[in-house]
C-alpha cells in the first residue's frame, strides 16, 4: 500500500460549535481548499483527494487521505472552490456534517476533521469512535 498523501487529525465537535447544515457530505475550509490545490499540483493526473476510514488506533477508526485517479461507483463527490474530494463508501456515514480544515503550526501540519458524529477520540487525535 502506498504512503498516505497527508496526515489527518480528528476533533469531536462538542456543545458550542455547530456546523452549518449543508447538502454536501463534507465542507472544506479555505485553508483545506488551498492545501488540497497545493497537494494536487504535484500529481496532475489525479482528479482529487479521496477520504476513507480504516480500523486503526486505540479508538477504532482513523481517516485516510490518498490521491483519487477515478471516481468509484459508490463514492460521494464533493466539489468546492475548484477542488474535488471523493468520499469512500465506507466513510460516508461517519463524515456527514463534518468540516475538513488544514492546520499548520511549528510542530505539525495536517488536515483536521471537525466531526459532530464522533463519540470519542484517543489522546493523540488519530483515531475515533462513533
Amino acid at each position: 500500500m502506498a504512503a498516505p498523501v497527508a496526515t489527518a487529525t480528528v476533533r469531536a465537535v462538542r456543545g458550542g460549535k455547530r456546523l452549518i447544515p449543508t447538502r454536501a457530505a463534507l465542507v472544506l475550509t479555505k485553508n483545506a481548499v488551498d492545501k488540497i490545490k497545493t497537494v494536487l499540483s504535484a500529481k496532475p493526473d489525479a482528479i482529487g483527494l479521496k477520504v476513507g476510514v480504516r480500523q486503526r488506533g486505540c479508538n477504532g477508526l482513523s481517516y485516510t487521505l490518498d490521491y483519487a485517479f477515478e471516481k468509484g461507483k459508490l463514492d460521494e463527490e464533493v466539489k468546492q472552490d475548484g477542488v474535488t474530494v471523493l468520499i469512500d463508501r465506507k466513510a460516508q456515514l461517519s463524515l456527514l456534517g463534518t468540516e475538513m480544515d488544514y492546520s499548520e503550526t511549528k510542530l505539525a501540519s495536517e488536515f483536521v476533521f471537525n466531526n459532530p458524529n464522533i463519540k470519542g477520540t484517543c489522546g493523540c487525535g488519530e483515531s475515533f469512535s462513533l
